[in-house]
């Protein structure tokens, strides 16, 4: 039975983290914590400064997901029954803070596929400009009947 996409499919997308983005997150979330919109405070901590919120790096992480149902539609031969919907991430764990200025890479790629379930199951690895993996998550999608 064929399927939208396939393990080893992959989408990656790179952005460099703005003062912009990490501020504007805060207005629209309200998420004003100190981390993320205290430079002062967070001057004398381990991270040297400001962080960009983890959702923010969450958000990233949904732009590869967009990629990878864009590039499954974009192979399929004719009109598609199904929709891709995102289930969640699991496992998501921030292993470095984002600065201000970091330039990240995430990096998406099927892992399993269950054409039965209609899902399919990402590993996620996010990393800097360094190459130092600040992220890592699991992503769930499955494809549902459009009506």
């Amino acid at each position: 039975m064929t399927f939208h996409v396939s393990v080893g499919d992959h989408a990656q997308f790179t952005k460099t983290v703005g003062e912009y983005d990490v501020l504007g997150f805060a207005g629209i979330t309200g998420d004003l914590a100190p981390n993320h919109v205290d430079e002062h405070m967070m001057r004398d901590t381990p991270y040297g400064g400001r962080i960009a919120h983890g959702a923010l790096v969450v958000g990233y992480m949904s732009t590869t997901s967009t990629m990878i149902c864009q590039n499954a539609e974009a192979k399929a031969k004719g009109p598609q029954d199904e929709i891709p919907v995102s289930l969640g991430y699991d496992r998501i764990r921030f292993l470095k803070g984002v600065r201000i200025g970091d330039t990240l890479t995430v990096h998406y790629t099927i892992a399993e596929v269950d054409p039965e379930q209609r899902r399919s199951r990402s590993e996620i690895r996010v990393t800097n400009q360094d190459g130092d993996t600040v992220a890592v998550a699991q992503h769930i999608l499955k494809w549902v009947k459009k009506a």
